[in-house]
């Protein structure tokens, strides 16, 4: 029997092979934002969209997110299953009463009677000087928020199934897009395919550590399962995917297995999302806990434009190595930014493959 190589594609283009198969399955569904209907395509990953499906179907917005998002809400509300896309995360901060105080609430203040099925793309990530103003990653703020989704997927395969099952989910969604992900590679189906929504996947099997991660931080979390292997330290890594609802069991599971827990996360350290599933392994598996569970995310100050300043603001690998020696009683004592220079620019780009300056 003849065997085939498994089919890959790239994560934008995987994004936009799961908008066109929602888009032909159901009419309802259109795509509005800036850059939808250019030839670049947010990152490719709506290019061609609009030449197949038309000006009415796909089409660019003006800058004024907030009457915008007004617009998507009142479409969902009709029948209509919108996904709109901002280039930053930021730009839909202008949106938030319609975002948090509408579309959030809707289903519930009208006892049932209606759903918003509105999809809401959100792009974040470093680099490039990007600056305090376009760097910020704030799931943690939609988390919050009882009646939105959050979404953040880590590879191609997951990038398809679950932005096909959010649009086709009569809840508003946010859909966290990290961009140092677009480039990579993984196999993805061809045609139809969904990914449940609140389901975390274990991605590394492990007996030592269990080092919980979503979005771009699955990335380093297994960069750093490979160095803590040459350790001798066997470390099991969990992808949530889902940010909200939020399925603990695995994570709970899995403490219970290794006794250490470390979380990475890609927002601020304060009040942050990492502080929340730390929370819960404790009041679920406190018991089971031989260390203090871990934070690794970003520092309590806004985020520096400059690569001198940026190259010691972000955690990566080696800070997830730092603290799973520490909670087993290995740490050599130095500081995860000691080999950095300030100068070094391949840390503001995740490969170099990258092009900017997005």
């Amino acid at each position: 029997m003849t065997e085939f190589p498994e089919r890959k594609l790239n994560f934008n283009d995987a994004l936009r092979e799961g908008l066109d198969v929602a888009m032909e399955r159901d009419p309802r569904v259109y795509l509005l934002g800036l850059g939808v209907s250019d030839p670049i395509g947010v990152f490719g990953t709506t290019r061609g969209l609009y030449d197949k499906y038309g000006p009415k179907r796909v089409f660019d917005m003006p800058i004024a997110e907030n009457a915008m998002t007004g617009v998507a809400l009142g479409s969902a509300l009709v029948g209509m299953r919108p996904v709109m896309t901002h280039m930053r995360l930021e730009f839909a901060m202008t949106a938030i009463d319609q975002i948090c105080n509408q579309a959030a609430k809707w289903h519930y203040m009208f006892g049932g009677r209606s759903s918003v099925p509105l999809t809401i793309r959100m792009i974040v990530g470093r680099g490039w000087g990007q600056g305090p103003q376009h760097s910020q990653s704030l799931h943690s703020w939609f988390s919050h928020i009882p009646g939105l989704k959050v979404v953040a997927p880590s590879t191609p395969y997951d990038a398809k199934g679950l932005l096909i099952k959010s649009i086709e989910d009569n809840n508003p969604i946010i859909f966290i897009e990290h961009r140092w992900l677009y480039n990579i590679f993984g196999p993805v189906p061809e045609g139809y395919y969904t990914v449940p929504l609140n389901e975390p996947r274990i991605v590394r099997s492990g007996r030592d550590i269990t080092i919980v991660c979503f979005s771009y931080t699955t990335l380093d979390g297994l960069k750093a399962a490979q160095e803590l292997d040459a350790l001798g330290i066997d470390a099991e890594i969990i992808d949530l995917r889902t940010l909200s609802p939020r399925n603990d069991d695995a994570i709970v599971a899995s403490v219970q297995k290794t006794g250490h827990l470390i979380v990475a996360d890609q927002g601020s350290l304060t009040c942050g999302y990492a502080a929340d599933i730390v929370a819960n392994v404790v009041e679920k598996a406190f018991s089971s806990l031989k260390s203090s569970p871990a934070r690794v995310a970003l520092p309590n100050v806004p985020t520096p434009t400059t690569r001198a300043l940026s190259n010691y603001f972000y955690p990566t690998a080696r800070h997830i190595v730092a603290a799973a020696r520490t909670a087993l009683g290995h740490s050599d004592g130095k500081d995860p930014f000691d080999d950095i220079e300030p100068d070094d620019k391949t840390l503001d780009v995740p490969d170099k493959s990258f092009t900017g300056p997005f």
